[in-house]
């Protein structure tokens, strides 16, 4: 067992290997986790192959598993219905689209299309990652699937990256939600890294050299406890809308277009795309020379000046990208008055802004720890206790874990 291998609690195995017995009668054999991830910087830049900035955290979603000799997976999570796939039917189901089920037949589709000989397992799930939190619990399942299913079937020969990949195919075919790679990467990987998704085969990873925990400030998600339900057509507008832009010039996606050719050509895209279209291309062009600015001022030690960058990235998000609150929303501004309260606690220090997809979820905080119970309860007492978590960086991906 290596240096960096993931050990279970006692408390985590016992709760697993009671879970497992209660739903299957029997004993686990093996158990897998996967973590949660936060975005650091890059909002809404992998969809259209631009740079992120993401790291694991130490929040996870863990699995007990063993072979049942069927063509079956059988696959509980604690407090849902028991999910069955049958691994002889591997194509897209219109009734699972937006359902767990429809990602477990989508990473068995995709392991089965690289070659690999599946078998049906049980496996039963726990996490600690908080549901629709930007924290990406569904990109979290989609890489333990993965995981799982690479480490039983295929001889661990899936890399990472690609695990992440065969996690993205799953909710883009199967569940039907036009992702970008950055969930998945971030959850499958492990750490704090940098990526460039230009070439989508072939996805840059670097990892970034800065110790979060030395920085004198806690890195903090809040829980807005909106709800997600409802907001896919939000989501999906914004690279909808996008792509608009990016087939005026005959590309793909903007990070394969000039950014003054694209200022250039406003008058035209204007009638054509419309003025939110635009803005949220602005965002993009502003948001992915971002990140490397980012990496930088944290490698060279000026965390002041990466703040003031998260500062920069939250105001784009919000009036170009717009992804703060749904269109027509009025009573319920669930992201906007967090933002708000982030700011009063804050006083100007520190920095926060909108996280993940937006809309609903989550903000993030970067707090200084002079001010963090101060701030924790100021936030706690308008939103509900335990909407602050503090979290830190996990640095394994999707791995096997082991008991202690």
């Amino acid at each position: 067992m290596s240096a960096s291998a993931l050990i279970l609690s006692k408390e985590q195995k016992t709760a697993l290997d009671q879970g497992f017995a209660a739903t299957f009668g029997r004993a686990p054999e093996r158990y897998f986790s996967a973590p949660g991830r936060t975005e650091i910087g890059g909002n809404h830049t992998d969809h259209q192959r631009g740079r992120v900035l993401a790291a694991a955290v130490n929040l996870d979603v863990r699995a007990a598993v063993a072979l049942n000799g069927t063509n079956v997976i059988r696959f509980q999570s604690k407090g849902f219905d028991l999910m069955q796939v049958d691994i002889t039917e591997l194509e897209p189901v219109a009734a699972e689209i937006n359902s767990a089920t429809a990602l477990i037949r989508g990473v068995a589709a995709r392991f089965s299309q690289l070659g690999c000989e599946l078998r049906g397992f049980d496996a039963y799930c726990e996490t600690d990652v908080l549901q629709g939190s930007g924290l990406s619990s569904s990109a979290a399942f989609e890489v333990l699937l993965g995981t799982i299913i690479n480490h039983l079937f295929y001889g661990a020969k899936a890399s990472q990256p690609l695990v992440a990949q065969i996690g993205q195919y799953a909710e883009n075919v199967f569940f039907g939600k036009p992702c970008g790679l950055m969930d998945e990467m971030a959850s499958a990987v492990g750490n704090l890294v940098t990526i460039d998704f230009f070439d989508k085969e072939n996805p840059i990873i670097s990892p970034v050299n800065f110790d979060f925990s030395s920085c004198g400030h806690a890195l903090c998600i809040i829980d807005t406890r909106a709800s997600h339900a409802e907001l896919t057509d939000e989501y999906s507008a914004i690279p909808g809308e996008i792509k608009k832009v990016a087939e005026y010039f005959g590309k793909e996606v903007l990070s394969q277009i000039d950014e003054d050719e694209f200022y250039a050509a406003i008058p035209q895209l204007r009638p054509l795309c419309g003025d939110r279209a635009i803005l949220r291309a602005v965002h993009f062009f502003a948001e992915n020379k971002r990140v490397p600015l980012q990496v930088a001022a944290l490698e060279s030690g000026d965390f002041e000046g990466f703040l003031e960058l998260v500062k920069e990235s939250g105001r784009s998000s919000w009036v170009y990208l717009q992804n703060v609150t749904p269109a027509g929303y009025k009573e319920h501004q669930d992201m906007a008055l967090a933002l708000a309260l982030c700011e009063r606690y804050l006083g100007g220090r520190g920095a926060s802004r909108v996280h993940g997809g937006g809309f609903a979820g989550t903000v993030q905080a970067f707090v200084p720890f002079d001010i963090l119970e101060s701030f924790r309860s100021g936030i706690d007492a308008v939103l509900g206790e335990g909407a602050c978590h503090v979290l830190s960086i996990r640095p394994q991906g999707g791995v096997e874990a082991f008991a202690e």
